[in-house]
């Protein structure tokens, strides 16, 4: 009886260490293809002077306590609407849904939505999730961060918040971002994702 109950134990260690360990090497790979895109000068947001010093982003540590597994509330008829940004520009946006979950013993909730430009079939499975919280203005960006989502086959998703990124606007004037809503705000401060950038 022994045995068999440390074998089991032995099962879930190596099972929990194997899904750890996917967790981690998909926030490296995001850090990388950041770091890879940030490079280019195709690509890159950065000003041709700041591209010329640039060498990486500078992440928090890799965090598996800030995956969470959210419950979906799907907002299907919901309206298209123009989302306030950086500038004049007012983007047409749909609610997509509201993912619910818990995070260090509290229960949070965040808006996702997708772009109403974005629904041809080629990008209709690209959702954004733009939030603050209370690490903005000091060690993240102030005017929240972005987190990129693909519409799950349940009603539960996946919510890294390793893989934060800041809007074009922190590196570059010339851009235009989305403003996160304040019904995005979390009153906790996320420590995980990209950091504020320092020019």
């Amino acid at each position: 009886m022994k045995k068999s109950l440390l074998i089991l134990l032995l099962l879930f260690v190596t099972v929990s260490y194997a899904q750890e360990s996917k967790q981690v090497k998909d926030a490296k790979k995001f850090q990388q293809n950041l770091n890879k895109e940030f490079s280019s000068m195709e690509e890159s947001p950065l000003t041709e002077k700041d591209l010329e010093e640039f060498d990486s982003l500078d992440f928090f540590p890799i965090d598996i306590n800030f995956i969470v597994t959210a419950s979906l509330i799907l907002h299907k008829d919901s309206e298209a609407f123009q989302m306030k940004t950086t500038t004049d520009r007012r983007p047409l946006y749909k609610l997509y849904a509201t993912a619910n979950f818990e995070l260090y013993g509290n229960n949070y909730s965040l808006e996702i939505y997708q772009n109403e430009k974005l629904l041809s079939p080629d990008y209709k499975d690209y959702l954004f999730l733009p939030f603050t919280d209370l690490s903005n203005g000091d060690s993240s960006y102030g005017g929240g961060r972005y987190i990129d989502l693909r519409p799950p086959k349940g009603n539960n998703i996946v919510i890294d918040f390793n893989q934060a990124y800041n809007p074009h606007c922190a590196y570059n004037e010339k851009y235009s971002c989305p403003i996160p809503p304040k019904s995005n705000h979390l009153d906790i401060a996320i420590l995980a994702g990209v950091k504020n950038y320092e020019h």
